[in-house]
């Protein structure tokens, strides 16, 4: 099944609003703002299937406007059930300047035999604040299915002024590469990473939060890297889906913080008129 969705968000009196939505099935998106007055518009990306299925092709697209702002989530753990040919997803992302853009997707379980390649394209403008993070399980753990999966790969490329800045390419194939093995998952079974970049942003700061943040966190390993442009790269490793997925949205709940607080203190920075 060939499935698309079209999303663009505008900006109209301060206000961030869906201007145009195209999808077909099995995709629906429903708009679960909750302050209708706010700047942030959110978007729940919702579908009537029960995950992605052998053969399918999801493409997707976002588009931006300057000074607009969305956060876009998920319903439920995206599944990938059994294949022989493998199912792929495209999204494409333009955010326009000063806009901002926050998807943080529920997990990925990838079930037995299963083979997916996803490619993620952003395309950022000037002073924009970008967060994407996204969790990957061994499988059905529970169930047996630890790493009985085929094929992962997942590649996510940002580029600012369609200059690539930051490049991630994933690619796991358990029957080949011992996943256990010294410089891959080391006996850890889930794994998740966090992208968040904002050229005004007081990087060195909401590093040193976000290492206090994670290590009070027990049975993970972890890094967070200085990106090549004003961001950071955070990578986890740990046991479970749920405990990632919760981390990565503190995460982002910490940055925000830390993004309020920086505006609030750049209003107050500006000079005053004397009439």
């Amino acid at each position: 099944m060939i499935t698309q969705l079209h999303i663009q968000v505008g900006e109209r009196k301060a206000c961030s609003y869906l201007k145009q939505v195209y999808f077909t099935t099995p995709f629906k998106v429903a708009n679960i703002t909750e302050d209708k007055t706010g700047h942030e518009l959110h978007l729940m990306l919702m579908s009537s299937s029960p995950g992605i299925l052998d053969g399918d092709v999801y493409d997707m697209k976002i588009e931006l406007e300057k000074n607009c702002s969305l956060q876009l989530h998920t319903q439920a753990y995206q599944r990938l059930f059994n294949m022989q040919m493998g199912a792929s997803q495209q999204m494409t992302v333009h955010i326009a300047d000063g806009a901002s853009f926050v998807f943080l997707p529920h997990p990925s379980v990838p079930h037995e035999q299963s083979i997916f390649t996803s490619r993620n394209n952003f395309y950022i403008g000037s002073n924009v604040h970008f967060v994407y993070g996204e969790v990957l399980t061994c499988g059905r753990k529970l169930n047996g299915e630890a790493f009985l999966f085929s094929k992962y790969h997942s590649i996510n490329q940002v580029f600012i002024d369609n200059k690539l800045v930051i490049k991630e390419n994933l690619l796991m194939q358990p029957a080949l590469i011992n996943v256990h093995a010294i410089g891959q998952l080391e006996g850890y079974t889930h794994q998740a990473s966090l992208i968040f970049l904002h050229e005004s942003a007081e990087i060195k700061k909401i590093q040193t939060e976000l290492l206090e943040l994670l290590s009070a966190e027990r049975n993970i390993a972890y890094g967070v890297t200085l990106a090549p442009v004003n961001g950071l790269i955070v990578r986890l490793l740990g046991h479970g889906a749920e405990q990632l997925h919760k981390l990565i949205i503190k995460m982002n709940t910490l940055i925000e913080i830390n993004h309020k607080a920086s505006d609030k203190q750049q209003e107050e920075d500006l000079p005053v008129a004397v009439l």
